[in-house]
């Protein structure tokens, strides 16, 4: 047995070598009793304190939130106004540095500024001139008195619901996902219930054990940052191109509290229990089946680096046995003691969320205001939506003709769906109104956020994708939630 420093150069030569530790190399790791207990004491504490952040609900005042909701809150809250000022000059600072790399400079610089905006296109610059015009619209109309922006931009249906709701905290949840991630995914807890749950996820969702820690954190957390962990593993090389995709589309569901807006708006609150156990058992059975289809089925299993899974890493850990446990608190403590410096971490995390911010906020204000706009001002979506009503009259749920414009218009925003149904509550039945809810929260895939983060976050699929996705998720849900309606609701 090497000595600790001896095992600790061994172990820690560089930042690189240590955060790209896979499963089986941890394996190889031999720790003695004092590195054990290192690794415990440094598991315990910051799992303990991600447990605390972004999963434990705590009443302050009026408000019920989990830990990291009241963080990002008061953050939202202590700008107040001035915060939609702030923005505006983030989003013109990216749209700046955008079309210098994109159309001055061109790449000839070789610059990083340069490098990070190769991928983009015509189509971001356009989204992202959109983007600021609506928020400029938006910002003036709210702190200039006496200016009045018009209400197609700034209306409670359009602007107000995307901006005040989804840009203006979208922008503080990656901010402090960024800087309390890292006890979530760097200290243990990943490969703890990683190699736990790997029997389980492997084999029904060929997805990782790990990957349950995603879906955890979407429904306490927000789905955004549920996408940003995702993706930030994908570029760690934990996960591989399809297993990002997979999670991004299918397990980043909307949280436990944005659920009890959406029933409650429905009109179903008695039946909040229901439809929330409904959702998750049809969100789990989508993804077995979206996985064995394209275009999911189609994404390589490739890391970031362009490196192939190998089939051990597919199978090592696929079933369960008495060592299972054994070897899930091993790793973990292994990658506790082998993990970098907090504040190494908090450091990176919080580059990489500044860098993304700009582009996330701006896609979401273009993507999604325009999406509500055309829900809100044109028939498109009530007309493309009644492509449903056969259907929905053949799972004999009543008001066909009335929610089939549902179905569609949540592609546009998850919260659409009930609040076109909302002013009909006393109108229609409980069981047309428990399946609009219920599809909607399992849909997933909306470009008011989820998409434009996905987008913005440049993960390896593309937007046609995205659109298929939620057709497969919508035609897939339909069936399945109709038979829980006709045995829950009577």
């Amino acid at each position: 047995m090497e000595t600790h420093s001896n095992e600790k150069a061994t172990i820690g030569e560089s930042e690189k070598f240590k955060s790209d530790l896979t499963a089986i190399e941890l394996d190889g790791i031999k720790l003695n009793g004092g590195q054990y207990t290192k690794g415990a004491i440094a598991f315990v504490l910051f799992s303990a304190l991600a447990i605390f952040v972004f999963f434990v609900n705590l009443t302050i005042g009026d408000s019920s939130n989990i830990v990291f909701g009241h963080i990002f809150n008061f953050f939202v809250d202590l700008l107040g106004n001035f915060g939609l000022w702030v923005m505006l000059a983030v989003m013109i600072g990216n749209l700046v540095l955008h079309i210098w790399a994109k159309y001055i400079d061109r790449g000839k610089s070789g610059s990083g500024l340069a490098k990070f905006y190769e991928g983009e296109n015509i189509v971001y610059t356009i989204l992202y001139f959109i983007g600021i015009f609506y928020m400029i619209i938006f910002t003036l109309h709210v702190n200039v008195p006496g200016f009045e922006g018009p209400e197609m931009f700034v209306s409670g249906a359009t602007g107000g619901t995307v901006i005040s709701f989804i840009v203006l905290p979208v922008g503080w949840i990656i901010l402090t996902g960024a800087v309390f991630m890292p006890f979530l995914v760097n200290f243990g807890m990943l490969e703890f219930i990683g190699t736990l749950l790997e029997p389980l996820m492997r084999p029904v969702f060929k997805l990782p054990g790990k990957a349950a820690l995603n879906a955890v954190a979407s429904l306490f957390t927000a789905a955004t940052l549920a996408v940003l962990i995702t993706s930030r593993l994908f570029k760690q090389k934990v996960y591989t191109e399809r297993e990002a995709v997979i999670l991004a589309t299918s397990f980043c569901t909307v949280s436990i509290g944005f659920t009890h807006l959406v029933v409650a708006t429905a009109g179903m609150s008695h039946y909040f229990v229901q439809i929330f156990a409904t959702g998750m058992v049809v969100c789990f059975i989508i993804a077995a089946i979206m996985i064995r289809i394209p275009p999911l089925s189609r994404k390589k299993q490739t890391f970031f680096d362009g490196r192939e899974q190998t089939e051990e890493e597919r199978t090592a850990d696929a079933r369960f046995n008495m060592g299972t446990v054994k070897k899930s608190v091993d790793r973990a403590l292994k990658r506790a003691y082998t993990a970098n410096n907090p504040l190494v971490e908090i450091k990176k995390n919080v580059i990489d969320a500044a860098k993304i911010i700009p582009q996330v906020m701006t896609l979401i204000s273009a993507v999604g205001i325009t999406a509500l706009i055309i829900a809100e001002y044109t028939p498109i979506f009530q007309f493309v939506g009644q492509i449903f009503q056969p259907l929905i009259m053949l799972l004999q749920i009543p008001n066909a003709a009335e929610i089939a414009p549902s179905m569609l218009v949540g592609i546009a925003e998850m919260f659409l769906p009930v609040l076109l149904i909302a002013d009909q509550v006393d109108f229609l039945t409980e069981q047309a109104r428990f399946f609009v809810t219920t599809v909607s929260i399992v849909q997933i895939i909306f470009f008011a956020e989820t998409a434009s983060v996905i987008i913005a976050a440049k993960m390896p699929i593309s937007v046609k994708e995205l659109v298929i996705c939620f057709f497969e998720r919508t035609l897939i849900a339909m069936p399945l939630v109709a038979i829980a309606t006709h045995i829950l609701v009577r």
